[in-house]
């Protein structure tokens, strides 16, 4: 029986690691084996004190680890949402340079999150929930939505929150008695024509809400899986929000919750787990 990894790709923030770990609990008591919890990069430079005493585990260190002590079969769960570089390139060149110098071994890597073309409904039903709860408080359902991802060089990892934002569309379109208007952004872009395909940047789109109407309320729908650098408490996504209400105080900008620590994502992973071990992983 091979061993299970849970691969992201990391973070300098220790509530993304603590994040990681519980997600991979929570999974091993559905799979009822063991889940090893790792990252791509960055997660082993937070101290240990920050982590419970125990340090992180990357990629690279941790498969050779297990190598030198006779592991042969893996099976890695990738916790990204469509086929990042990570995935088509950084993982199999690991794999390929391990095996060069500890011998044979299997790797199965699982599809991501929602892989194309047939998408992943479960996602959708996710970020609807996320948004329903973050309008809970309001007196009147959602009208305008921003649905925003860190942003890619790649295409493949941008079709994937395309081919989200559509099915998210189209389920609100059947179940609101209201037009929604849903604005896709990025986080982040690099310049250049040939990454227009990311679309406007999440300032960008907010101020530009702002300018249209300042009364409106405006919700961001994270399509990030935990707290970090950009999302949750003190990260990019708050501190944004925070300057555009400055610019426009009339404007209220809410947050919906992330996507990682909502019970839906286990089932997906649990799908993923089946289809890898019947062979259908990447």
């Amino acid at each position: 029986m091979p061993e299970i990894l849970l691969l992201d790709n990391g973070s300098r923030r220790p509530q993304s690691t603590l994040a990681l770990r519980a997600l991979a609990e929570r999974l091993a008591g559905r799979l009822g084996q063991a889940v090893q919890p790792v990252s791509l990069a960055h997660s082993d430079q937070v101290p240990s004190a920050r982590l419970d005493g125990r340090p992180a585990f990357i990629l690279e260190p941790w498969l050779r680890g297990r190598l030198d002590a006779g592991a042969r079969d893996f099976l890695l769960l990738p916790l990204f949402f469509g086929l990042s570089a990570a995935l088509t390139e950084a993982v199999p060149a690991l794999v390929a340079q391990l095996r060069a110098e500890c011998g044979p071994f299997t790797l199965t890597l699982a599809p991501p999150l929602c892989p194309l073309p047939q998408g992943e409904p479960r996602l959708t039903s996710i970020l609807l929930d996320r948004l329903a709860s973050a309008a809970r408080p309001m007196a009147q359902p959602p009208r305008r939505v921003v649905m925003v991802d860190h942003g890619s060089p790649s295409p493949k990892v941008n079709a994937a929150r395309r081919w989200v934002a559509a099915d998210l569309k189209a389920q609100l379109a059947a179940s609101q008695p209201h037009d929604i208007l849903l604005v896709e952004a990025a986080m982040e872009r690099r310049p250049g024509a040939q990454y227009d395909f990311n679309g406007e940047l999440l300032i960008e789109v907010l101020r530009r809400l702002g300018r249209e109407d300042d009364r409106d309320p405006v919700f961001v729908l994270p399509l990030f899986l935990f707290a970090g650098r950009h999302a949750g408490p003190g990260g990019d996504l708050a501190t944004i929000s925070a300057t555009v209400q400055a610019e426009f105080p009339n404007l209220d900008i809410h947050l919906a919750g992330l996507v990682g620590d909502h019970p839906g994502l286990i089932d997906i992973l649990v799908s993923r787990y089946r289809e890898a071990s019947r062979g259908q992983g990447l």
